[in-house]
């Protein structure tokens, strides 16, 4: 009787603890709507958590046309939208050879993979300016890409890899039964399969993408090729800044993200789980 008390108070327990914590994630999200909804003279007077006086509305359609919001989302789009794919793909390459391939090193390969996530971003933004001027690709889509594709292979082989390694064995030999070369396996079989590691993966490397600032501000200067983190800039000025219509913008970037969360979230919670477990 006691443990029939028990097990619902611990379930009940756990769903006060997921609430208490979705509650402390949206607090931000909320203050931000509410800023983005008020007037300059309503933020001046009033407390950032109080509720607008009036809802300004049109504070996204203005944020939208004075902040050239579509032009730095479809930057962004795509850069993301090659980006992510392309990294992807060579990182699956990468997780399949050090997988299903047997070759001496393999592991001390994937440890060298692995050095590449504790190497800090700032530490290399001399050696990667040096990189791009020299070979003329500063300022433009292709330099800025290879440098995302370069942070994200650590990550993403650790996913795939991970994956991969869930994937019995013996189907590899039925392949290779019917005859089935490396190629075909890896585009027929494993690919396929992993399809919720990939999801999951692009939801991390599209967020990742979407979101990143640093090497944006430094390696993209044109301000018609700027992403949308960068853009976002253009409502602070020399002297103040205009937190209506910033709010309103961030609130505005975001919506690509949720999208592309929501078409690939039942496949998440599945993907990363079969990653840690490898």
């Amino acid at each position: 009787m006691d443990e029939q008390r028990v097990h619902p108070m611990i379930g009940m327990l756990r769903y006060a603890l997921l609430t208490i914590l979705a509650v402390v994630f949206l607090i931000p999200i909320v203050f931000i709507a509410f800023t983005s909804l008020k007037s300059n003279a309503d933020l001046l007077t009033n407390p950032f958590y109080a509720l607008p006086e009036k809802f300004e509305w049109g504070n996204y359609a203005k944020a939208w046309e004075q902040g050239r919001l579509s032009m730095y989302m479809k930057n962004t789009a795509l850069i993301a939208f090659i980006k992510v794919p392309l990294g992807i793909l060579i990182e699956a390459f990468a997780a399949y050879a050090l997988t299903r391939m047997v070759f001496k090193g393999s592991n001390l390969m994937f440890a060298f993979f692995l050095v590449g996530m504790m190497v800090p971003m700032q530490a290399t933004l001399v050696p990667l300016n040096i990189f791009l001027n020299n070979t003329g690709l500063v300022n433009t889509y292709p330099g800025i890409i290879l440098v995302y594709i370069g942070f994200g292979v650590p990550f993403g082989i650790l996913i795939l890899r991970g994956f991969f390694r869930t994937i019995p064995k013996e189907i590899d030999e039925a392949a290779l039964i019917d005859g089935c070369g490396d190629v075909g396996k890896f585009f027929r079989i494993i690919l396929p399969l992993s399809m919720p590691a990939i999801a999951t993966l692009f939801i991390f490397d599209f967020m990742a993408t979407w979101n990143e600032f640093l090497l944006a501000q430094i390696f993209i200067t044109s301000d018609s090729m700027r992403t949308i983190t960068t853009g976002l800039l253009a409502f602070r000025g020399e002297h103040s800044t205009n937190y209506t219509l910033l709010n309103a913008g961030v609130l505005i970037s975001v919506v690509p993200i949720l999208l592309v969360y929501l078409a690939f979230q039942k496949y998440f919670v599945s993907g990363l789980a079969g990653s840690v477990k490898g």
